[in-house]
């Protein structure tokens, strides 16, 4: 893998793509809802392996992967020209590059990793994506951080994960809205290339996806259904119900799904088969929310999801764990407090403990892990750094089959609002 090294230049090109487009296309709408930002983000990663190594590093102990990396996101969106139908174009710039670390950063996934374990000095890459709106709805043609229940671009580390494809969206009627499209891409989060959309190593053909959302009862309750195809290596679909309701001086709310998925085609991956049975129950009061979530899987097989996406669909997914191993039956408990109670605006705390059991994987049917999250975060309110964000992230992970790890991030991100 090797990184670019003409990524800067990818940079200002797509700067220029945000700032010069918008003045040659002669149509108000496309100038005026522009919207172009730059976030500043600073990346510290420390994974410790208490009970082994980095399984990325061979012929070597290495009990550590450290790195640290500054990255610059841009992102440029444009309105619509005017008329029946509008055109648009949005942008990312993405470029990143290492302040340390070299073969102890090989399990970071901050930056790309050159054949001699070395980490890159620097990568990143361009995303272009132009857009036309007829009405309510919108075609989407190009590369970007796309967030589907069925498909969630991961924003973990140095850059996000971004996918090319299309996507068509309508939202013509009041309270639904309809998704369906295609991605044949992946640029995952630390990689400067595209590749074929891939599940556990193996290349599948396009992905296909389909879904609607309907939104009722003042927007506090959401019914969703899904279903996507990896050609020729699984299929999956995924139903969602989400309420939110006031009780007093609390809002409680609730958050089921159910996933099914199987092998697709030709079975490239082989036989293929995992179920997701899912609840988060919350409750809310002041300055205070609390959370219970339970997560099962049955079939012989982990969740199934394209490589390098998030699992943040499920609603046991953490830092260091999803708890989605075959048959994996797993509990958590959270509470998140806002200091704005105590006179503290912009400073928040997240304390979230996780159990796994059942867990069918390494010739063994009764494994456990366990986790432990920690995150302090603070935003500024006001003055010269407004909005700039400090998060510090804390958390164990123990396994009776796996790495047991202690790990820490500091991560400081900096939004300017450019247009």
């Amino acid at each position: 893998m090797t990184a670019r090294n003409t990524l800067p230049l990818a940079l200002l090109g797509s700067t220029a793509l945000a700032l010069i487009l918008p003045a040659t296309a002669h149509a108000a709408g496309f100038i005026e809802d522009a919207k172009v930002s730059l976030n500043l983000r600073n990346y510290y990663f420390n994974r410790n392996y208490l009970n082994g190594t980095d399984p990325r590093i061979q012929g070597e102990r290495q009990g550590q992967a450290e790195g640290w990396t500054q990255s610059f996101i841009l992102d440029a969106r444009s309105g619509y020209t005017e008329g029946t139908v509008g055109f648009g174009l949005d942008v990312l710039g993405l470029y990143s590059f290492k302040l340390d670390g070299n073969r102890g950063a090989a399990n970071t996934n901050l930056m790309p990793i050159h054949d001699d374990g070395e980490a890159a000095d620097q990568f990143g890459r361009t995303a272009v994506a132009a857009k036309a709106k007829i009405s309510k709805t919108e075609l989407k043609v190009g590369e970007w951080f796309a967030v589907l229940p069925i498909l969630r671009a991961d924003d973990g580390r140095s850059l996000p994960q971004t996918f090319q494809g299309a996507q068509l969206t309508s939202s013509e009627i009041d309270g639904l809205t309809l998704y369906g499209g295609q991605f044949w891409k992946n640029s995952q989060r630390h990689d400067a290339s595209r590749e074929d959309m891939s599940f556990g190593g193996v290349k599948g053909d396009d992905f296909n996806f389909g879904g609607g959302e309907f939104r009722f009862n003042d927007n506090r309750t959401m019914v969703g259904a899904w279903h996507a195809r990896l050609e020729d290596v699984y299929q999956q679909s995924f139903l969602q119900l989400t309420h939110s309701q006031p009780v007093g001086d609390w809002v409680l709310g609730a958050n089921l799904g159910y996933f099914n998925g199987k092998d697709e085609g030709a079975s490239k991956a082989g036989d293929l088969d995992n179920k997701v049975y899912q609840g988060a129950l919350s409750a809310k009061k002041g300055n205070n929310t609390f959370q219970v979530t339970y997560q099962r899987l049955s079939g012989d097989t982990k969740f199934l999801r394209i490589d390098g996406a998030s699992g943040g669909s499920l609603v046991n997914d953490g830092y260091l764990s999803a708890f989605d191993n075959p048959q994996e039956r797993s509990w958590q408990l959270r509470h998140d407090y806002n200091f704005a109670g105590l006179g503290i605006p912009g400073l928040t705390l997240m304390n979230r403990y996780t159990s796994g059991s059942n867990i069918h994987t390494g010739g063994r049917t009764d494994a456990e892990e366990w986790s432990r999250e920690t995150e302090l975060a603070y935003t500024i309110q006001e003055g010269t750094l407004k909005n700039l964000n400090v998060r510090w992230r804390n958390s164990n992970v123990r396994r009776d089959v796996g790495q047991d790890l202690h790990e820490n991030r500091l991560i400081i991100n900096y939004p300017l609002s450019i247009l």
